[in-house]
């Protein structure tokens, strides 16, 4: 795991504390966001059954387009086909879906593991423009689902009544066994405003 800027854990119990930075750091590690988090801090009070979470992100990934990774170009002009070569495996799976959904199964051909030929009605040269710019992976979206999903196993059993909220280069987190009081929202914010200031 990169290391964190900041990492505190405050509980009213110190070997609870340190049992949780273990358990956290453990998910941010399995997670793979230790290069996306730069500060996190945690405060648990289990004796008013609380658990709250603020965490600065590091500088986010910008969205990934087609022309990002794969080379546009002309296939057989008589047919209208666009030739896409790929040059990052890694998005091949979300290009293909993306891909069929727009034009069918049966106009998306792969004849080499790197090469696909998209077989359409419209204009190839529009159809290049339209396809280079087309959203392939927005990296904040998953970045978000896995902070998601590394606050809740951080939580302890049974906080199920939860609050989250994410911005640009920020995440906060609210959990407890009763209904959450506007003022722990309120701390967490403040947590962040503390992790900014020490910028």
């Amino acid at each position: 795991m990169e290391a964190l800027e900041t990492f505190v854990v405050e509980s009213a119990v110190p070997a609870e504390a340190a049992a949780y930075r273990s358990i956290v750091a453990d998910v941010i590690s399995e997670l793979m966001l230790g290069g996306a988090i730069g500060r996190i801090k945690i405060i648990l009070r289990p004796e008013d059954s609380l658990f709250q979470m603020a965490i600065l992100l590091r500088g986010s990934q910008p969205p990934v387009r087609l022309a990002d990774f794969a080379g546009l170009g002309y296939g057989v002009m008589e047919r209208k086909e666009v030739k896409i070569s790929i040059r990052e495996e890694k998005y091949l799976p979300k290009l293909l879906e993306k891909l069929w959904a727009r034009y069918g199964r049966g106009q998306v051909l792969q004849p080499e593991r790197n090469t696909l030929i998209v077989r359409q009605d419209q204009d190839p040269e529009k159809e290049i423009e339209s396809l280079g710019s087309m959203l392939i992976a927005d990296p904040k979206e998953s970045l978000q689902s896995r902070l998601i999903e590394m606050a809740i196993r951080s939580t302890p059993e049974g906080f199920r009544v939860r609050y989250h909220a994410m911005k640009e280069n920020s995440f906060i987190f609210v959990a407890s066994e009763d209904t959450l009081k506007p003022e722990w929202i309120q701390q967490a914010h403040q947590m962040l405003a503390e992790l900014q200031e020490e910028q």
